[in-house]
């Protein structure tokens, strides 16, 4: 059944793009995508547009030869971390390159609903015990935290400057298949599954563990991406979120006790941020309300199928 029409998704070839392809690619007339490769990368859509965020001209081109009727923003920088070494490029990338995208739909297809997502570390860290919604100010603690806070207000200036049919999320954490291994769940399953292999010695090597995070499994989240297209208020921004916390450390207990070979856990300043954001659990009230979703898999179920794959990844790829 055709739902959506015409659809164009930037950063499409990304980890949650490709399953937001996945999802979507049966609720469209026509599905495209646009990023920085020179082929879609197999994924299974009617057409790719090569092009980079800080190109405005390219850009506009790219909306012009879509026309569509839907847009959904994943396009970005995303690393907390990485983006203490290049601030600037990814200001330009993140806030800079989504008020060019929102200047090119505003000039061809100014009746497109744009779903911009963002990311719930604008808030910057709360009160232990908190759920943060909302109306709650911003207090971005990493240059890419603040470039999405920019990214975040240049959709509500276009809604309210240019009544753009813009939808934003603040996006609390998500994870799973497909993940690289700069973040945290995948590194700590390609960690386990290289050791059980014998590739490297037993030691998980970690990061800052006191955090407490709220996670979320992300075929769950592009569900919740869908049913804003659907039923977004236009002007709005949401917690995509699962409202409640976990500790990491009790992420890594898990996983260690799934592992097939006696694991130490040891600290790795490398793994560490410069700042981080200890305390960060999401209120979904606003989500549940407008679009009825919320969270299904459990973290456990994510988990424990992310060490399969990085178990048959691993075996694949030293296979004789």
């Amino acid at each position: 059944m055709d739902t959506f029409g015409r659809v164009l998704v930037t950063g499409a070839r990304g980890f949650v793009g490709a399953h937001l392809v996945a999802h979507l690619r049966d609720r469209c007339t026509r599905l495209a995508g646009f990023g920085l490769e020179p082929d879609a990368g197999g994924l299974p859509l009617d057409g790719w547009l090569v092009g980079d965020m800080r190109d405005p001209e390219v850009l506009r081109a790219a909306v012009t030869a879509e026309r569509p009727q839907y847009v959904v923003h994943l396009a970005a920088r995303s690393s907390a971390a990485a983006s203490f070494e290049d601030p600037s490029g990814t200001f330009d990338a993140n806030a800079l390159g989504t008020w060019r995208l929102l200047e090119a739909v505003r000039l061809e297809a100014p009746k497109a609903r744009v779903l911009l997502v963002g990311t719930s570390e604008v808030y910057g860290s709360q009160p232990p015990g908190s759920r943060v919604d909302e109306d709650a100010p911003f207090r971005p603690l990493s240059p890419y935290a603040l470039s999405k806070a920019g990214a975040d207000a240049a959709g509500e200036v276009a809604f309210r400057r240019y009544g753009l049919d813009v939808v934003r999320t603040r996006s609390f954490g998500h994870t799973g298949p497909g993940q690289g291994t700069r973040f945290f769940l995948p590194s700590m399953v390609d960690q386990v599954a290289r050791a059980e292999a014998g590739l490297v010695e037993p030691v998980l090597r970690v990061g800052n563990l006191d955090v407490v995070r709220d996670l979320t499994d992300v075929r769950d989240v592009v569900i919740g991406y869908r049913l804003l297209l659907e039923r977004g208020r236009a002007g709005v921004a949401y917690n995509v979120c699962r409202g409640e916390g976990i500790r990491l450390s009790e992420l890594v207990s898990g996983i260690v006790a799934r592992s097939r070979v006696k694991l130490r856990v040891d600290t790795d300043p490398a793994r560490m941020r410069p700042v981080d954001v200890a305390y960060l659990v999401g209120d979904g009230a606003r989500m549940r309300s407008d679009t009825g979703w919320s969270a299904t898999r459990t973290l456990d179920e994510t988990a424990a199928e992310m060490l399969e794959a990085a178990r048959a990844q691993v075996a694949s790829s030293h296979a004789r």
